[in-house]
């Protein structure tokens, strides 16, 4: 952030003598690069990625996500069930964890239908532990400098055991696939017509079909389904982790939050689809929290083709630029005291002053998160549950100490204290 404030643009920053990365951080650049067009959307190249992302936009249509706010619903609730012990002895307590088996039973749900139990069990199913593998692999990779060669990241006891956790992870989905298939060849073949409460992510992904009658194959849609689980789960339990952290720091939005949340839920135990567009003030505590701690603090593109900016500065074919989208969110010629929690910044008249790409927590152009909305409504459902069950407290012994990598953690947790709203009022 030091450089950010000399080099209001962009600066270069060097891994080893080879790698070189452009580090971008301000809108005008950013804008240049996310609006110019990698296997799952993730990282999926060309026409592939093209076709890809035209055949799953439906899954992500408002009637699809409708049914997942009463599955994420529930899933909230187990957690907050769990936190009732925390209620009573007024012990500080680690969020993220908690908070991680929640949006992966959410997902699990909406992805394929599965009750994994994973809040109440957890550690009991491989599948579940290979997830968690996964996501701590990834994230070591990233951090050790050697581990970015392939070659030795596969001969070290880390590439041995993401080895391992990919190959009961893609196992797990490919079983999954398989048995939904015959399940629905069986129902085709006698002409059956099961309604279901919903279609989940994996009805969705069979039933595409291209201006051609061609479906994804077998390989594609596991790589979507795995992609769907893991994009949709760590990212989004750093984001909600956050946000209660943020709100335990700032109690007087915390309680404008509650206020809001009580008066439109009005003594229901649940979040209705109607109720997400009714919750203005902590839809922008929301947001507040998203610019100030980005779920995925930056990502990068490899240029397949110069790139010239706004300004006339051109960067060769080949160069690897990285968007800080911590740095965006941050950059002061942007933001009125940025490392201010000011939910004001999000009203509608001062969103329309900014670039809108001054505020990118789900990246920006056509590349931007598929899933923004299912996260954004997960977001909204569970802040709304836990805030009317629970006045969230900072506890001052334990300091957050962020750590951009893959998915922005807490070197030392993210701990809070929490007690009953009925008690307190």
């Amino acid at each position: 952030m030091k450089w950010s404030g000399q080099y209001p643009f962009a600066f270069p920053l060097w891994f080893g003598p080879s790698l070189s990365i452009l580090n971008i951080h301000h809108p005008s650049y950013v804008k240049t690069l996310l609006t110019t067009t990698g296997d799952g959307l993730l990282v999926s190249t060309g026409q592939k990625w093209f076709r890809h992302r035209r055949l799953l936009t439906p899954g992500f249509h408002y009637d699809v996500l409708k049914p997942y706010v009463k599955l994420v619903s529930d899933s909230t609730k187990v957690m907050l069930g769990k936190w009732e012990v925390y209620a009573k002895s007024g012990e500080s307590f680690e969020l993220f964890q908690h908070v991680s088996l929640m949006t992966l039973d959410s997902i699990m749900k909406c992805a394929f239908s599965f009750n994994s139990n994973c809040q109440t069990d957890s550690g009991t199913n491989p599948y579940i532990q290979a997830v968690y593998d996964l996501c701590h692999m990834v994230n070591v990779r990233f951090r050790v400098f050697p581990y970015h060669s392939k070659a030795i990241f596969h001969l070290s006891p880390h590439g041995y055991k993401f080895r391992k956790a990919a190959r009961i992870a893609h196992n797990h989905t490919a079983e999954v696939i398989r048995k939904r298939k015959e399940v629905l060849k069986i129902e085709k073949e006698q002409g059956i017509v099961k309604n279901k409460r919903y279609l989940d992510f994996l009805d969705i992904l069979l039933s595409a079909r291209d201006e051609h009658q061609q479906g994804l194959s077998d390989e594609d849609i596991r790589a979507e389904v795995d992609t769907f689980m893991f994009e949709g789960h760590d990212t989004t339990a750093s984001g909600i982790s956050w946000i209660f952290y943020n709100l335990a720091c700032n109690p007087e939005h915390q309680e404008k939050c509650r206020e809001e949340i009580l008066q439109v839920l009005d003594g229901k135990d649940t979040v209705d689809w109607e109720d997400l567009n009714k919750i203005p003030y902590t839809t922008m505590c929301i947001k507040e929290s998203l610019r100030l701690c980005p779920p995925v603090p930056g990502i990068s593109r490899k240029l397949t083709k110069p790139l010239t900016f706004f300004d006339g500065r051109t960067v060769p074919e080949g160069c690897t630029i990285g968007v800080s989208i911590y740095g965006i969110h941050m950059n002061a010629s942007v933001w009125e005291n940025p490392y201010v929690f000011d939910p004001l910044r999000f009203l509608p008249e001062n969103v329309a002053e900014r670039s809108p790409h001054a505020f990118v927590p789900f990246s920006a152009g056509p590349r931007n998160c598929i899933g923004q909305n299912f996260a954004m409504n997960e977001m909204k459902v569970t802040v709304a549950l836990t805030l009317k069950k629970y006045r969230l407290i900072k506890d001052p012994q334990h300091t957050p100490k962020m750590i951009p990598q893959v998915v922005l953690r807490s070197l030392n947790g993210i701990h809070i204290k929490i007690k009953p709203v009925e008690k307190d009022s």
